[in-house]
């Protein structure tokens, strides 16, 4: 990695290290193009950063932190990415406390979930266990444009339906008592969109299926191992990252043939505007961003103290109540105004992963969403609410290190208003997103490429806007209609070891191009 430019022409330029970015590099690489990356940050990775935010030896995650599409993205699929960072799987994906000290798991296994779930098990397999039969084609049918044809036609309108269902008011309809709700809604809550909704059923379903169907993994290390092999790759091919390094301008990047956009759209439009056609800019314009997120991260001197110690089973939690309350929480915000009591996201990667933190000590990642552009402190919003469903919790916390949702977009300036989504993932903008085109990733002007969060298939840790922007990019600019093959090479893989590495069972099989 090089702390500077020099001034030779290139094939391509990335601009922004994020998953995306890093994506797009490493396959213009691999088909024999020289690259370079551009990341205004001291270190690559964009939402895939870890640090030490809070204490020496306690290691957080900055965004993103388990990574429920690592197994499922086509591209990470084709990069082999399994078997260059070593994940653990937790036997539950995630859980829900309720009152009175019960609780709702989402296990890795369809069945002891719908077990577990009694009454509403029959429902809860009727739901999910169709689409985590065909999580495969769940994963390429919501992993693409939505405009482009869908290879399992009847897999994408069971899916569709499916989410029509969850995401009305009827949405209880199915259940007979709240677990299954709560476990819907918390999951579903993950987009910032006010609930119920049709969009955000449609992102919690595409989860919740991965959640059976190979779980929510997460990256020894942390999320910063996979940027990292990400960008071993790309420069055992040739690329190289320059890091520090903020972009102002295109004229003051060398020459090169591509230029993708890892970048908030606004940005992409602003830096490429001299290129671009009025009417682009003009709907580009009307691209909306979504509300933001309150991120806190604690070192705390022991595990959790969960009123239901089942919750120790699973990496992520969310704290909302019924599905009621969750979308009532979820609603307040989207009317512009802070939750209270707040839906929270918890992830405590340290109950698997002993080198988040010192012998004896954890990490805890939490968001909480709030209205775009928020400058309000949730860190006692936040800890009252953990201390409601795990009293004692207050006790614990030795470090603290929190961002508003403004201080989240000086962090990134993709979050626009702390939107880590970079552009609000609501129907329209998933169907135009950031505008209505089978092949949105290729921008109307010379060369020029959008890869990030603000294009299809939208925000999570998949690679698939890179992959997809390069191979629009190979084929228009260099006639290449062959993909590379991306599978890691001699080297590049680590040897499985322990009882908490990946099973066997859920290890995904070779994929077709998605």
């Amino acid at each position: 990695m090089s702390s500077s430019p020099s001034a030779d022409r290139l094939d391509a330029i990335v601009i922004g290290s994020g998953p995306n970015g890093l994506s797009a590099a490493v396959t213009l690489a691999r088909a024999g193009l020289s690259v370079r990356v551009y990341e205004r940050n001291a270190t690559i990775g964009g939402g895939l950063r870890t640090e030490e935010l809070t204490l020496p030896g306690f290691r957080h995650d900055i965004c993103s932190a388990v990574h429920p599409l690592a197994f499922a993205s086509g591209f990470f699929r084709k990069f082999g990415l399994d078997r260059r960072v070593p994940f653990i799987v937790p036997t539950a994906s995630y859980g829900n406390p309720l009152e009175g000290g019960r609780v709702a798991m989402a296990y890795l296994d369809l069945e002891r979930t719908a077990d577990a779930l009694g009454v509403d098990g029959p429902a809860w397999r009727a739901l999910l266990g169709p689409l985590v039969r065909q999580a495969d084609a769940v994963a390429q049918f919501t992993g693409s444009a939505l405009l482009q044809v869908p290879r399992h036609p009847l897999v994408a309108a069971r899916f569709g339906l499916t989410a029509l269902a969850e995401g009305g008011p009827w949405w209880d309809l199915p259940f007979r008592t709240e677990a299954p709700g709560a476990l819907l809604a918390g999951v579903f809550a993950h987009t910032t969109l006010p609930l119920p909704s049709v969009a955000g059923a449609a992102a919690g379903l595409t989860l919740a299926t991965y959640a059976h169907a190979r779980g929510w993994p997460i990256p020894v290390g942390g999320s910063q191992a996979i940027a990292d092999a990400m960008v071993a790759d790309l420069e055992a091919h040739g690329g190289e990252v320059v890091t520090g390094t903020p972009v102002e301008s295109l004229a003051d990047l060398p020459d090169a043939r591509v230029v993708v956009f890892d970048t908030h759209v606004a940005d992409a439009a602003r830096l490429g505007e001299d290129r671009l056609p009025a009417g682009y800019l003009r709907r580009i314009g009307r691209f909306r961003d979504g509300n933001g997120v309150f991120k806190a991260d604690f070192a705390l001197s022991g595990p959790v103290p969960w009123t239901n110690p089942e919750l120790a089973e699973t990496a992520t939690v969310h704290l909302g109540g019924s599905r009621r309350e969750v979308a009532r929480a979820e609603n307040e915000v989207a009317a512009g105004r802070e939750s209270d009591p707040p839906y929270v996201l918890l992830s405590q990667p340290s109950l698997f992963d002993a080198s988040r933190a010192p012998a004896g000590k954890h990490v805890l990642w939490a968001y909480t969403h709030v209205p775009r552009g928020s400058t309000v402190d949730r860190t006692e919003a936040i800890i009252r609410r953990i201390e409601h469903f795990a009293p004692g919790f207050r006790d614990l916390i030795i470090g603290t290190s929190t961002m508003t949702a403004v201080q989240m977009e000086q962090h990134n300036p993709n979050y626009i208003g702390g939107d880590i989504s970079a552009g609000s993932p609501d129907f329209g903008q998933l169907v135009a997103r950031p505008v209505l085109s089978s092949d949105p990733w290729r921008m109307p002007g010379r060369g020029l490429y959008l890869a990030s969060a603000s294009v299809a298939p939208g925000p999570g840790v998949h690679g698939l806007g890179g992959y997809y922007a390069a191979r629009s990019a190979l084929r228009h600019e260099f006639g290449v209609t062959r993909m590379p093959d991306l599978a890691p090479g001699p080297g590049q893989t680590f040897t499985p070891s322990g009882p908490s590495l990946i099973p066997d069972a859920i290890l995904p099989p070779t994929p077709r191009e998605p």
